[in-house]
């Protein structure tokens, strides 16, 4: 839009811009005759048939976790060679602290010396979290914009990391202060790969699922409440153990109300227009306390903590029973997760949402849960603050 005023004309550009992005669920991933991981992302069948037809070797990139590596190296190379790819495996340590603009910029000039076409040619990312918010940076910057996948191999990147747009890597001592909102092309999810992560990292995951409970869902919660224990003894696999056979089902079902929660809520505001979030419930003071405390303790491990000071904010703020507020920490024990920290001090909560006003147009717009299942926003009392707080480390 163009107007005249007596300084000179003035230009008003409005671009809408549009994400479309795929998320998969999908079995036997690395099985060779599972085409999923190399052609699941295109969505113009003339593109996908003439792609078949053809006799040139498809090219892909691919970053992987070095753990990951260790289990499942093998399986991605013989899956890359039997289908006949061009391929380049770059195995990195992708750890909280190693999130940096180094690992991105390593990874571009591998890229680059790779030569992808930036159009049809996506980068591949296989790991946790922290491998696909780097590698997604990565991608929104080689070239402006190339495309990427991710493939989870956590139970937090599962339900969380791997279905959003958001890309990062740590700076200036603060998480992801460092990014960009591009999505990936595809999000291919494989709970298989959970049946190789340490217990810890179950629960670490566990903890966004009860995250999207607590904001959206009581059905969630339930599961998580009465089941949420043999999924982390069974690994969201099947097993025919004590439990019997309906630990997939029940695994599928939560693993399903999560992602579709989680869905709910970034699709309409896949940019953060709009600053109240339901899921940034845990995630106020969660930051700093990771980032203080690196690498003592995972990403959900300290989201919990958040969580559960918060319970105890909406206790005090007349949102929960006292009945509701122990069902909730009841369930974070059963989870294995902790519900305290010491370094989680009154001053690094005053700290923390200090630090939320200056970037949340100056409100804290602090998601509550408000029974089990519900939430709302609401700006804190500081006395409210401090008295959830003593409560919460007496008990």
């Amino acid at each position: 839009f163009e107007s005249k005023t007596e300084k000179g004309i003035s230009w008003t550009v409005v671009s809408p811009i549009v994400f479309t992005y795929k998320v998969t669920e999908s079995r036997g991933l690395l099985d060779p005759s599972n085409d999923t991981l190399l052609l699941g992302h295109i969505t113009d069948s003339q593109q996908l048939e003439d792609l078949k037809k053809s006799t040139e070797p498809i090219k892909r990139f691919v970053v992987i976790d070095q753990e990951v590596y260790k289990i499942y190296g093998a399986k991605l190379t013989e899956y890359l060679e039997t289908n006949n790819v061009l391929y380049k495996i770059l195995a990195l340590p992708t750890t909280e602290e190693n999130k940096s603009m180094e690992m991105v910029l390593n990874i571009v000039e591998e890229v680059n010396s790779f030569s992808l076409d930036r159009r049809t040619e996506p980068i591949i990312a296989i790991g946790g979290g922290v491998c696909l918010d780097i590698v997604g940076l990565a991608a929104s910057l080689y070239r402006r914009r190339t495309p990427y996948i991710r493939v989870p191999t956590t139970l937090l990147a599962y339900i969380d990391a791997s279905i959003g747009a958001k890309t990062g890597v740590n700076f200036a001592n603060c998480k992801n202060k460092l990014g960009a909102y591009i999505p990936p092309v595809a999000s291919f999810l494989d709970l298989s790969f959970i049946k190789t992560v340490p217990r810890r990292h179950i629960s670490n995951g566990l903890a966004e699922m009860l995250k999207m409970a607590l904001m959206k869902h009581r059905g969630l919660f339930e599961i998580l409440e009465e089941q949420g224990h043999m999924l982390l003894d069974t690994k969201f696999q099947a097993d025919n153990s004590a439990y019997g056979n309906n630990c997939l089902q029940t695994a599928s079902q939560a693993t399903y109300i999560a992602i579709t929660t989680m869905l709910e809520e970034l699709a309409p505001n896949l940019w953060e227009d709009d600053l109240n979030r339901l899921v940034d419930f845990g995630h106020l003071i969660s930051p700093a306390l990771e980032m203080k405390v690196l690498p003592s303790l995972l990403h959900g491990e300290a989201v919990n903590i958040d969580m559960s000071y918060m319970v105890y904010v909406s206790k005090e703020s007349g949102y929960l029973t006292e009945e509701e507020k122990q069902r909730i920490i009841n369930c974070m024990v059963e989870l294995e997760l902790p519900v305290w920290h010491e370094a989680c001090t009154m001053e690094l909560i005053q700290r923390s949402l200090q630090d939320r006003l200056k970037h949340s147009g100056g409100l804290v717009r602090m998601p509550l849960p408000m029974g089990l299942g519900q939430s709302i926003f609401n700006e804190t009392s500081c006395e409210i603050l401090h008295r959830a707080h003593e409560k919460w480390c007496d008990e």
